[in-house]
């Protein structure tokens, strides 16, 4: 199960040129760049971890594609990806997100049904990765 989460996430993974190419573009618009990871996708997971600090000052592409290839390197075989924040008064968001890197094997996610008071009906998603423990999961 391919996990897609992010604004491309549809599209096959981008080679490092077209990743350069998008970081670009945010820093075209003024946009800040920063790089997070995690190893549990879940959708309701906002908060990854952030590699560094983000790069507000950045002027050029090639300096987030280091930090981009230290963060794969320092963690192989987890989700890696770029946000690119606008600080714009009014906006004061994210405007893009996107993976750069994903594991190998993508687990994916069970859908847990709970009957509830009445003919209620929960469900609850979790991670098959998060069986394991943190830092264990995509071994």
């Amino acid at each position: 199960m391919r996990i897609t989460q992010g604004t491309f996430s549809f599209l096959p993974d981008f080679s490092d040129a077209e990743i350069a190419a998008q970081i670009g573009y945010a820093l075209d618009q003024g946009w800040a760049i920063s790089i997070e990871y995690t190893d549990d996708p879940h959708p309701r997971n906002y908060y990854w971890e952030m590699w560094g600090n983000p790069l507000f000052d950045l002027r050029d592409a090639a300096g987030a594609m280091q930090e981009v290839h230290a963060c794969r390197k320092a963690h192989p075989g987890i989700y890696v990806r770029v946000n690119a924040f606008d600080s714009t008064r009014g906006f004061e968001t994210t405007r893009l997100s996107f993976i750069v890197a994903r594991p190998a094997l993508e687990p994916g996610f069970a859908l847990a049904r709970q009957e509830t008071e009445g003919r209620n009906i929960r469900y609850t998603v979790s991670s098959y990765a998060a069986s394991a423990p943190e830092g264990h999961r995509y071994e």
